[in-house]
């Protein structure tokens, strides 16, 4: 896998008062310009509700397919984060108050594009005594009396600080599929990921299987950061120990010159073979391509998933009534 088997290969600032080039994209992670009709309308949707997504904030590469298929992931809470992570596009500072219309308009949205699965996410709100988890509670309660048939799949912060009471809030909600992402090898969080730690976020996904195990749980990682492969297959078994379901692997694009620099273009063979590792390791469901992201398909990947869960619990129910039956 070239440079991620380097263990010394980290990222590196570019040195003082020089300003980092852009990097130039491989053929395979280049995406088309969003024109389209439905592209608008969603846009335009988002804009009249006063909602934010992490579509835009974050410069998804996939914005253009999703929003013309009329598909969008919320970011609630705002969007100015309290964070500084050194590989997002989302603006960092102090947050304004939280819209209290927010949830209504959520669920408003969700039953204007007929969506039948939805993502919702948030900034980092240190600022707020919960971390923020009261307003995804609002949000599920009002998708679920708005439009009762759309399943939810939350993608939350670590809520640092606050985490085992904002998990067991939210779970009690009764989300569908909950998402934290890992992001990056422990070896990288000083530099990646300065204001969360590794093992806080394990715990958070270990938190939500204690409390319900019936809860999807998901979790995902970008490569092109310097990391080392055996460190991806650590994290793949680290997950797995937690139980995670679901693992998305993605490739880290640099947002702007001030953000991490790529440290490799993985190609999509080497996503690839660690799709393949992940899949041999038993997670449930695996997207794992340059462009994939946390919401990228994520209804579809949502029906192969519970279709996997259920094949799993009929083969074991069939191996317990063998056993029986001798």
């Amino acid at each position: 896998m070239g440079r991620m088997n380097d263990l010394t290969n980290t990222p590196k600032s570019a040195p003082k008062g020089e300003r980092p080039a852009r990097q130039r994209k491989p053929d395979w992670i280049r995406v088309r310009a969003p024109v389209s009709k439905g592209y608008n309308e969603t846009r335009k949707l988002m804009r009249d509700l006063n909602l934010n997504t992490v579509c835009e904030e974050a410069a998804c590469p996939n914005i253009g397919e999703c929003w013309t298929k009329k598909h969008a992931t919320v970011m609630i809470l705002g969007d100015v984060c309290t964070r500084a992570c050194a590989f997002c596009n989302v603006k960092t500072g102090m947050p304004k108050a939280v819209d209290p219309m927010e949830a209504e308009n959520t669920a408003i949205a969700a039953a204007k594009m007929g969506l039948k699965h939805i993502v919702i996410t948030s900034v980092d709100r240190d600022d707020l005594p919960d971390g923020g988890a009261s307003q995804f509670v609002k949000v599920i309660e009002a998708l679920r009396r708005n439009t009762p048939g759309t399943t939810i799949e939350i993608l939350t912060p670590d809520f640092r600080g606050k985490m085992r009471a904002a998990v067991e809030a939210i779970c009690e909600a009764g989300p569908d599929v909950y998402n934290h992402n890992l992001e990056t090898v422990p070896r990288l969080y000083p530099m990646i990921r300065p204001g969360a730690r590794y093992y806080a976020s394990l715990r958070l996904l270990e938190e939500v299987k204690a409390h319900n195990p019936l809860i999807f749980t998901k979790s995902g990682v970008m490569l092109g950061l310097g990391e080392q492969r055996l460190e991806v297959h650590q994290v793949m078994d680290d997950m797995r120990c937690a139980e995670v379901d679901f693992i998305t692997m993605g490739q880290y694009l640099q947002p702007t010159p001030k953000h991490a620099k790529v440290e490799e273009f993985v190609p999509p063979k080497g996503f690839d073979a660690y799709g393949s590792i992940a899949r041999a390791k038993g997670f449930l469901q695996v997207a794992s391509s340059p462009l994939t992201r946390s919401s990228y398909h994520a209804g579809d990947d949502f029906a192969v998933m519970k279709a996997a869960r259920e094949e799993k619990l009929r083969v074991e129910n069939q191996r317990r009534r063998d056993r029986l039956d001798v």
